[in-house]
């Protein structure tokens, strides 16, 4: 009796799984439906809106659309190259948090609260007007650069500091056993390790700082923001000439956020199969 329902539940189970996957496709496709739905009738009822309250000029729209989208290269490559030396900040300061040099902790400490305790709109500030009355003058896009990238760096030195004190340190402890000086510890077994960790934290901070580089603008650095409020005073469409950018801020970190996430799931397939 129990060799034929051993036999037998091979014939049954497929079936069954069979019930199980097509009811979680169904549950899925509902799930997006349902996603989708809320969507297009938020996005309907606010764009009604817009319409009813005077603020949608197609002419204008067809007009300056063009121009305003023409702000977006610089955009991207503003947060592009801040993210990067970010990066490079971020990589000093945690190194610094974590020496037993009193001296390079407490200078790495002082950073990072000196920087994420102040507004970012006021390191801009200063970056552009104190430093040229120090003798320091730089172009508008590397002063906007370096703003960025100064700011991003002090929140980044935390998530690269996690990270390197994420790496096993039995790691570290047989690399210095076969004799490694702690330099190449650091640099060959640790720091690799520590960025693939953190990998998923900087593409969202890349996400974020595309919509930060728009406080640049107030500056006169002629990215998306600036020319939007520009145009939009000079034809008093502000509010449209806004909404045109906000929808191109939109739609950018959508896209990107889409590559982080792949990104994210890759990492973690490969974390499986470690």
């Amino acid at each position: 009796m129990t060799a034929n329902a051993t036999l037998a539940a091979p014939d049954v189970e497929p079936p069954i799984l069979e019930k199980i996957r097509a009811s979680q496709r169904a549950a899925r496709s509902s799930f997006r439906l349902r996603f989708i739905v809320v969507w297009v009738l938020i996005l309907g009822a606010l764009g009604a809106a817009i319409v009813a309250t005077g603020n949608a000029n197609p002419d204008f729209t067809i007009k300056w659309s063009t121009y305003i989208l023409g702000g977006a290269g610089l955009t991207i490559l503003i947060s592009a190259v801040s993210i990067f030396l970010a990066t490079i900040f971020a990589i000093i300061g945690a190194l610094g948090r974590l020496s037993s040099n009193g001296f390079i902790n407490g200078a790495a400490s002082l950073y990072v609260s000196l920087v994420r305790g102040t507004p970012l709109l006021v390191q801009i500030y200063f970056v552009f007007f104190a430093l040229p009355q120090m003798g320091i003058v730089l172009d508008l896009i590397p002063a906007g650069i370096l703003a960025l990238s100064f700011n991003y760096g002090a929140y980044m030195t935390e998530i690269f500091r996690a990270g390197i004190q994420a790496v096993p340190r039995g790691q570290r402890e047989a690399a210095e056993a076969l004799g490694m000086p702690e330099g190449q510890v650091m640099r060959r077994i640790v720091l690799p390790q520590a960025v693939r960790i953190v990998v998923p934290a900087i593409g969202n901070d890349f996400v974020s700082m595309i919509k930060d580089s728009s406080l640049v603008s107030v500056v006169g650095l002629q990215e998306m923001l600036w020319r939007a409020s520009t145009v939009g005073r000079s034809n008093s469409q502000l509010i449209q000439a806004l909404l045109i950018a906000a929808l191109v801020y939109w739609a950018l970190t959508i896209f990107f956020s889409y590559f982080q996430a792949k990104l994210e799931k890759r990492l973690a397939q490969s974390d499986v199969r470690l």
